[in-house]
């Protein structure tokens, strides 16, 4: 018995028995590792998706971002070059037109002709805003004298119709398909704008007053393509 018993083969279990209680231990860390791999693929798949969605988010609100800014950048030019388009229209009626009507030098719209004649406010703005190209620069109405200065779009017409149900907004700027524009409320500052056009043969409408609305000067700007 003692002989058995310090035999080598005595102290451990066959080979065979050996490997059967190993192979549990070693199948477990393997799988556990799996695991840890198949979840750290998990994560970087997640972490590839939320950073392709970030993107696509930020590139739509970067590109809107972009036609936002357009737009308010657009909407102030359209309001700075009205405003100084109308204050220049403003001294030309009050400081020259009436000034020289003392010495009887009267604005004419045959005024190219004669040299003692100037132009009407309305062709002091065209003709100012004909030398500018990078934008348009005219005066239009619901009731012109000339046809020619008809609103050119249906949202033109719109606008002046808002402008005429309420001439305090003074300024209205709108998006008008590839263009943006904008509308400066046109007024009947003096008596002379209102006798003017109230005795033109091909004026349509005969009953302006002094304050009224007469129409609008307006700038077209030409928007980026998208």
């Amino acid at each position: 018995m003692l002989g058995l018993a310090m035999h080598p083969l005595c102290c451990f279990p066959p080979l065979q028995y050996h490997r059967t209680l190993v192979r549990p231990a070693g199948q477990d860390a393997w799988r556990r590792r799996r695991v840890l791999m198949q979840r750290r693929q998990e994560r970087q798949g997640w972490m590839k998706v939320k950073v392709g969605l970030c993107a696509v988010l930020f590139g739509g609100v970067m590109l809107g971002s972009a036609g936002a800014a357009e737009e308010v950048s657009l909407d102030l030019a359209a309001r700075y070059i009205l405003e100084t388009v109308k204050a220049f229209r403003t001294a030309y009626v009050l400081n020259v037109v009436e000034h020289v009507r003392e010495l009887g030098v009267k604005p004419d719209e045959e005024w190219i002709k004669d040299a003692h004649k100037i132009p009407l406010p309305a062709q002091f703005v065209k003709a100012a805003g004909a030398d500018v190209s990078s934008f348009e620069i005219g005066i239009i109405g619901l009731t012109p004298v000339y046809k020619s200065n008809l609103p050119k779009t249906q949202a033109e017409t719109d606008a002046l119709m808002r402008l005429a149900s309420d001439p305090q907004q003074k300024i209205i700027t709108f998006v008008d398909g590839k263009q943006f524009k904008g509308l400066s409320a046109d007024m009947a500052i003096v008596q002379s704008c209102v006798d003017c056009h109230n005795a033109h043969p091909t004026s349509p409408w005969r009953n302006f007053k002094k304050g009224d609305l007469m129409g609008a000067i307006v700038v077209r700007m030409n928007r980026q393509p998208k």
